[in-house]
């Protein structure tokens, strides 16, 4: 039995170290005393009267990557209130869509956000209070209430404690899947979310214990605190979770400023606050890092970092390599989870050993099932599902049909099935092979496009690719590719299809390549496969 809640865990390591540094964006700097201070005065603001708030109501963060993003969480927990993610990249109507189905009483927003969110305010009149955070784009709205005010608050003392307390039962709301229908709110009880990360963090707790045995722990680990980079942005799992468990290691938090990815940023951050660990969502973040590299080899110090972390998306053997080969001590670990099931398999390239691409070791409460219920049998060439059984989420936020297809009882114990397909091989190596969703049936033969993908950036030409299918009158439906390619490189389609044929069978290369300025991937590394499927249907009727 274990009752961890993240508000009291962070509490505890604020006093503890009132002095030590939380978290750093480019000239601004909080200690744990600050930090937990400031998102005093956020709950405060919280659950003034007027809110409305009643016990996990829910809160919104409409931000980039930045320090407030990670109090105003603080706050939430803090007060009894379910934090919201959003993607900052939804437009009016996927806005209203999200705040609405997840019912926010108040959202915390940047100030460049402001004119989207006039144009919508009446559309979410259940948002009773607006939590403005000044970047400098232009004044606070009528309508809105300066963050800096509420965050201010809690520096001068002013706190106040929600009547229902706090419980290991208090959610993180995590919003997940917009590219393949509306975003769906996976609950994750604060308890078992923690519980999960701490089996992996720097710095362990008994899994039953409590907030007696931090501090203990704090000052006696044999290693540094850590240092973290979420370079994956805050508003999704991979960058938010990590951050978690580096605040929970008594840890800091180091955010870019920049609102897009870029490679010397994080390089020149790296060395100037020593960061330890970083996350990543695959390729779209590293190879821009190893283009860099092999640009201005022995340019940075970067012998802090023993850490980079993936999940999502593929991330490949090659380049991983070059990673190594920059920063020797360097521990690549790829992990195959999603936001409802964490620690599925796992695999770590280092100097002595690299893994292959999207080839993974199952972890012990793993296993792979085909459609009719059966376990793939390793070495057989079935294709079945990925299952993870233990602690998970308790569901989908208000859907108890999708919560009940993707959390299954199977054999008397509840496993979570997100949809990723694989291969387990003789030697009970897992190979995934991506998200049913996105498979393209072409003359019977199923294909998954990531397998493709891979294949086509080890193109020397090819910086990025997409595979999709389109319809088809004599396979059903036909592969085609969109790849973006390098500067001043130029490329054949007929070379393209070629290259893939040479690693792949010869089904599963594209019918057609089409070259396209980018594949406009998110800021979480992943594609909008409906966007760029109806952009492949439209050049392929062009062409016809």
């Amino acid at each position: 039995m274990s009752v961890w809640n993240y508000a009291n865990v962070w509490e505890t390591i604020a006093g503890a170290q009132p002095g030590a540094p939380a978290q750093v964006q480019g000239d601004r700097r909080f200690t744990w005393e600050e930090f937990d201070a400031r998102a005093d005065g956020v709950a405060a603001a919280l659950l003034e009267p007027a809110v409305g708030a009643a016990k996990q109501a829910t809160v919104a963060q409409y931000l980039y990557s930045c320090p407030e993003y990670l109090e105003s969480v603080f706050a939430c927990f803090k007060s009894g209130l379910a934090p919201v993610n959003t993607n900052y990249r939804y437009i009016e109507d996927e806005l209203v869509y999200l705040w609405g189905n997840a019912g926010c009483v108040a959202v915390v927003f940047q100030g460049s956000f402001a004119d989207r969110i006039e144009h919508i305010r009446e559309r979410v009149s259940h948002v009773r209070l607006w939590l403005w955070v000044d970047d400098g784009s232009g004044p606070c709205p009528s309508w809105a209430h300066p963050y800096e005010a509420a965050a201010a608050g809690g520096m001068a003392g002013r706190q106040r404690a929600a009547a229902w307390g706090r419980s290991p039962d208090d959610l993180y709301l995590l919003y997940t899947g917009g590219t393949t229908g509306m975003p769906k709110g996976v609950m994750w009880r604060q308890d078992d979310l923690f519980v999960l990360m701490n089996r992996s963090g720097r710095l362990r707790y008994p899994e039953d214990g409590g907030v007696a045995d931090i501090a203990p722990r704090l000052g006696r680990s044999p290693h540094p605190s850590p240092i973290y980079v979420p370079c994956a942005p805050l508003m999704h799992g991979t960058g938010a979770m990590a951050a978690f468990s580096t605040l929970a290691s008594g840890g800091c938090i180091v955010t870019l400023q920049g609102r897009s990815f870029s490679a010397p940023e994080f390089l020149d951050t790296v060395q100037r606050e020593r960061v330890t660990e970083t996350a990543i969502v695959g390729d779209a973040f590293a190879k821009p890092m190893l283009r860099e590299l092999d640009a201005h080899e022995g340019h940075w110090d970067l012998a802090s970092l023993w850490l980079m972390q993936s999940s999502g998306v593929m991330w490949g053997a090659e380049t991983k390599v070059g990673l190594v080969r920059h920063i020797p001590r360097l521990l690549c670990v790829d992990s195959l989870g999603s936001s409802e099931a964490i620690g599925m398999a796992s695999s770590i390239s280092s100097r002595k050993h690299t893994a292959g691409t999207a080839g993974f070791q199952l972890g012990e409460s793993t296993r792979v099932i085909t459609e009719d219920g059966r376990d793939v049998v390793a070495g057989s060439g079935e294709r079945g599902l990925v299952a993870l059984r233990g602690r998970g989420p308790i569901g989908y936020f208000g859907d108890p049909v999708k919560s009940a297809a993707t959390f299954q009882v199977i054999d008397g114990e509840r496993w979570s099935i997100p949809g990723d397909w694989a291969e387990v091989s003789a030697e009970g190596e897992l190979k995934l092979l991506g998200r049913g969703s996105n498979c393209i049936n072409t003359g019977g033969e199923k294909v998954f496009p990531e397998e493709v993908e891979e294949v086509l950036k080890t193109h020397p030409s090819v910086l990025d690719a997409v595979a999709v299918g389109v319809p088809d009158e004599r396979f059903g439906e036909a592969i085609v590719a969109l790849v973006q390619i390098r500067a001043d490189s130029t490329v054949a389609e007929a070379e393209v299809i070629a290259h893939v044929k040479s690693h792949l069978a010869h089904y599963k290369a594209p019918k057609r390549v089409f070259t396209i300025e980018t594949i406009g991937r998110a800021p979480n590394g992943k594609v909008d496969y409906k966007r760029l499927k109806n952009l492949a249907e439209e050049k392929v009727a062009l062409r016809a």
